[in-house]
C-alpha cells in the first residue's frame, strides 16, 4: 500500500484466512460458558449459485472426499438452494464432533477456492442451541476473515435477538476474529445448518 493510497482513503482488500475455522471448537467452549450454546453438529457453507460441469465436478470430488469417513452417518454434504437463490452445501455430524464438522466446512471452502470458485464464496456458518430451543450461528465472513453471531428469535417473522448477539460478541472477543462492523451481519434467515 502506498502514500497515494492512504491518503485517497483505499484499503488493501482481506485476504481469506480459512484457517480461523479452527478456532471454533475453543470458542465453542467459551460459548457454552458464558451463554449456555452447545452446537447441534450442522453447519454449511454458503455461495452464491453456481451451475456447469466444473462446479459438478467440485461437488463430487467435496462428496468424495468427505465420504471417506468411514464413521459419517448419512450423506457427506447435502446442496441445496435458500428462497433466496443461494446454495449451501451442508454437512452433518454428532453435536460432540464440532472438530469434525469445522474440518467438513474448511474441506468444502478449500475445494471451492483451488476450483476457482473462490469469488462465489459469501460464508460457513456454525450451529448452536441453548435450553428453550435458542438457536444461534456463528458466521464466518468469506471475504472478510471474521466472525459473527446470528440469533434468530424463535416464533414466525423474521426477528433476531441484537442483545445476544453482542453478548457473544462480547465473550467470544478472545477466541474468534469477531466482525467489528455490525453492518456486516448479514442475517441468515432460513440458512441450513442452523
Amino acid at each position: 500500500m502506498g502514500l497515494l493510497d492512504i491518503l485517497l482513503g483505499r484499503t488493501k482488500p482481506v485476504v481469506p484466512d480459512l484457517d480461523q475455522l479452527f478456532a471454533l471448537p475453543s470458542a465453542a467452549v467459551t460459548l457454552e460458558a458464558a451463554a449456555g450454546f452447545t452446537p447441534t453438529g450442522q453447519g454449511a457453507v454458503c455461495f452464491a449459485t453456481v451451475e456447469g460441469a466444473a462446479f459438478e465436478q467440485t461437488h463430487r470430488e467435496v462428496q468424495a472426499l468427505l465420504d471417506a469417513d468411514a464413521d459419517r452417518t448419512g450423506p457427506p454434504v447435502e446442496l441445496t438452494q435458500d428462497e433466496y437463490g443461494y446454495s449451501w452445501l451442508v454437512s452433518r455430524r454428532a453435536p460432540d464432533e464440532l472438530s469434525l464438522l469445522v474440518n467438513d466446512l474448511h474441506a468444502v471452502n478449500s475445494s471451492m477456492e483451488v476450483n476457482g470458485f473462490g469469488p462465489q464464496l459469501l460464508c460457513s456458518l456454525a450451529g448452536f442451541r441453548a435450553d428453550r430451543g435458542r438457536a444461534l450461528a456463528l458466521v464466518y465472513l468469506y471475504k472478510r476473515g471474521t466472525f459473527y453471531p446470528f440469533a434468530p428469535l424463535p416464533g414466525a417473522g423474521q426477528r433476531r435477538d441484537n442483545a445476544l448477539e453482542l453478548q457473544v460478541k462480547a465473550a467470544l472477543a478472545n477466541d474468534l476474529r469477531i466482525e467489528q462492523d455490525l453492518g456486516r451481519w448479514f442475517p441468515v434467515w432460513g440458512a441450513p445448518g442452523l
